[in-house]
């Protein structure tokens, strides 16, 4: 099983081992203080695919290989091809991530999985934010170690938001980020990678999955979307500025469904609800995600209840 950080653990699984338990014991391996939120993926084709914490593991890879040789037989129709898979272990519900509640978790998956996002210039985020976590992330590849610090402008797509790095020179980076890394003297590279998280839990899109897609169902919105779905619901923001233009929560979102190529979704009631149809190749990540979310609300629900009639 691999894990964000780049490791990876040995398991043993049998036929009568669910999702469920598989994630149980990959947590009590790791000393997380909870799986809630965890999933297991199974990467297979171009496809990476959420397994249903109900499902025996082995009963689904073999559904989801059966699945995939159908939709793509092999070029001259002789022998059925063969796909390898690999399983990966990762947050996939951000309900209640706090950072510093569960440092293990922060260090392998929490602060691994929020910086490629950071990266891609998918948050809306100051250029002193972005120089303070360069500082952090330098810190985390490098600790007390100066000596990479020069090297700091060629290395800026690894530090600094794609959208941000042209916002001010090289060089006027590389002041900010030495500066800040400075006022960190100590900190080790574990610490930064929790002050990383914290920076970020204060803004309304930490902890998102985002999906770029194209639409034209609705005029008031641009045609290229960057979709984020979180805790909070289901965000709407613009490409450029990283707006936030809405925020559906999901007790709002009706209906959805999703395609090979599209995903659907319907706010409000059926009869008078506003319709969004978005272009996107991870439709069924979206419909996954959404699903997923929802049904966890719903159970949280359905606790409180019962709590109450007791």
């Amino acid at each position: 099983v691999y894990f964000p950080d780049d490791t990876d653990e040995a398991f043993e699984v049998d036929s009568s081992t669910r999702a469920k338990d598989f994630c149980s014991s990959i947590s009590h391996r790791l000393n997380l203080k909870s799986s809630e939120g965890f999933s297991l993926f199974v990467k297979i084709a171009d496809k990476v695919i959420s397994v249903p914490e109900g499902d025996f593991f082995f009963d689904f890879v073999r559904h989801l290989t059966d699945w995939i040789k159908k939709a793509r037989p092999s070029r001259d129709g002789s022998t059925t091809p063969h796909f390898t898979y690999q399983v990966f272990f990762m947050k996939k519900l951000w309900t209640n991530t706090v950072p510093g509640k569960d440092r293990n978790a922060d260090i392998i998956f929490h602060f691994h999985q929020e910086l490629p996002k950071l990266l891609r210039g998918y948050h809306r985020c100051t250029k002193d934010e972005a120089s303070r976590l360069a500082a952090l992330v330098y810190r985390v590849r490098f600790g007390e170690s100066k000596q990479e610090l020069g090297l700091i402008p060629n290395m800026l797509r690894d530090l600094i938001p794609a959208d941000l790095a042209k916002a001010q020179s090289t060089n006027e980076w590389k002041r900010l980020i030495v500066q800040h890394y400075n006022g960190d003297a100590g900190m080790s590279p574990e610490e930064a990678k929790i002050s990383f998280l914290k920076v970020i839990y204060r803004w309304p899109t930490f902890g998102s999955a985002f999906f770029e897609v194209k639409q034209t169902t609705d005029p008031n919105y641009p045609e290229h979307l960057l979709i984020a779905i979180n805790k909070q619901g289901v965000s709407l923001i613009h490409p450029v500025s990283k707006e936030i233009l809405v925020t559906n929560p999901f007790t709002r979102i009706s209906n959805w469904s999703s395609g090979n190529t599209y995903f659907h979704m319907t706010i409000g009631n059926l009869v008078r609800g506003t319709k969004l149809l978005c272009e996107t190749s991870l439709g069924y990540k979206m419909d996954d995600l959404l699903t997923s979310y929802i049904s966890l609300m719903l159970t949280n629900m359905n606790k409180q209840k019962t709590l109450r009639l007791k």
